[in-house]
């Protein structure tokens, strides 16, 4: 396959854009962003806050741990974060700075603020608007489609932007991802200069491992990834590598989804994505003694087969984008053993094909184990790979090739889990 510079220029937008930094899971995030960018715009603390989200904002919110707030949860609290002591120029890092003393100012303004979370019934996946009020003084600003997208804002009735959004398409703003294939990306991650991708992937393995590591040390969540890891050394599975990558991988959600201050490297909007596609890649290297170069090219692989994926499936969905994450990295991995194509688009069928009806029900402490299950199928989709056993098209929603699967995957999540969406957050806020 010849590829041509100005893909790979393409290719380095869309990593760039899909793979940045984040404190903490993305959804509260950027209700603390777009609350923190209300603020700078009336230039004073509002007397009354409005919070509309989408069900799955709303869903993601719900019960994962705000981090810098000591372990509180919730719409209000991270709004209330972002109005107090948000930094947008920070992006995804918006809270990264909140003290101490900045959350005495945050319990505060909860006790004396009528803050009001709405429920705005709208098909676009991730939706917020943030409505101030000060006296005679009111600010409003929406996001759309992407946690950082601001589409609308309005002071004081006059519209200062109002940017068209193709509310069909939630990558509009960004670079065309119908270059994406997995033949592409194969092809890719084996020829394109590291020099290009080096400094990016050389941050995700820095900081990805960093929150891994504190959560195998420290007391998150339901420490899935340490038990993981205490079973191997003391209990039954004995000591391998699928379980250690499995572990790794968990622990980083474990500390992520309780309130850890740790940056992560989020893909596609994720921090559990961008976990899933590079801890297992990174601790398998790591075991098996592959070059620097060899972990950047299979990071590479996972990554952007990743964001092929879940960009059929949609920003938010009922589908959990952390199997996106295990079928990239079950490609990677057979990727970084000599499978030639066939056999890396092999792990990615046989992935999607077991792994297609996790439901996501929100961030919380259980992401962890979802993503342990990802990492375990992602190796077994692998080795049957390597063993050029590979699920048949037409069983079940496993299409004629990687490619139609994937498309299969995609009308799924976005057509035939909608009432499923539905049902899952009527389910958690009775």
């Amino acid at each position: 396959m010849k590829i041509d510079s100005r893909t790979v220029d393409n290719i380095i937008k869309i990593l760039n854009e899909e793979i940045v930094p984040a404190e903490g899971c993305t959804e509260p995030i950027a209700i603390a962003y777009v609350a923190a960018k209300a603020r700078d715009l009336l230039a004073k603390t509002p007397s009354s806050v409005k919070i509309y989200a989408s069900g799955n904002i709303i869903k993601n919110v719900k019960s994962v741990v705000v981090p810098n707030s000591g372990g509180m949860v919730g719409i209000k609290v991270a709004a209330t974060m972002g109005i107090i002591a948000g930094k947008v120029s920070k992006g995804l890092m918006v809270i990264s700075g909140v003290n101490e003393t900045d959350m005495k100012e945050v319990r505060k303004f909860l006790d004396d603020c009528p803050i009001e979370v709405i429920h705005e019934k709208t098909d676009i996946k991730l939706y917020i608007r943030i409505e101030l009020k000060y006296k005679n003084e009111n600010v409003l600003v929406e996001v759309k489609h992407l946690h950082t997208n601001i589409t609308r804002i309005n002071k004081n009735g006059e519209e200062l932007v109002n940017r068209p959004c193709n509310d069909a398409d939630f990558n509009s703003p960004l670079t065309d991802r119908k270059i994406l294939s997995i033949e592409l990306i194969y092809n890719l991650a084996k020829s394109i200069n590291l020099d290009l991708i080096k400094p990016l992937f050389k941050k995700i393995i820095k900081l990805n491992s960093n929150i891994a590591e504190e959560g195998l040390k420290e007391s998150y969540g339901v420490n899935i990834g340490s038990c993981i890891l205490k079973n191997i050394d003391q209990g039954i599975y004995g000591n391998d590598r699928r379980n250690r990558c499995a572990s790794y991988a968990a622990a980083g959600s474990d500390a992520r989804m309780s309130g850890c201050p740790l940056p992560v490297m989020t893909t596609s909007g994720s921090g559990n994505q961008g976990m899933t596609a590079s801890l297992p890649v990174i601790k398998y290297c790591q075991m098996r003694g592959f070059s620097e170069e060899q972990t950047i090219r299979a990071l590479f692989f996972s990554h952007l087969s990743t964001i092929h994926i879940k960009t059929n499936v949609g920003r938010l969905s009922a589908y959990c984008g952390a199997m996106c994450a295990a079928a990239g990295a079950s490609g990677a991995l057979a990727f970084l053993i000599g499978g030639n194509f066939q056999t890396v688009a092999s792990a990615i069928i046989n992935t999607l094909g077991n792994i297609s009806g996790v439901i996501c029900d929100g961030a919380k402490a259980s992401c962890a184990m979802k993503i342990a299950t990802g990492i375990y199928t992602a190796f077994d989709a692998a080795t049957l790979a390597c063993y050029h056993k590979v699920l048949c098209g037409g069983d079940g929603i496993v299409g004629t090739d990687v490619e139609e699967t994937i498309k299969n995957i995609g009308e799924l999540a976005q057509t035939g889990m909608q009432t499923t969406d539905e049902v899952i957050l009527e389910i958690m806020t009775k």
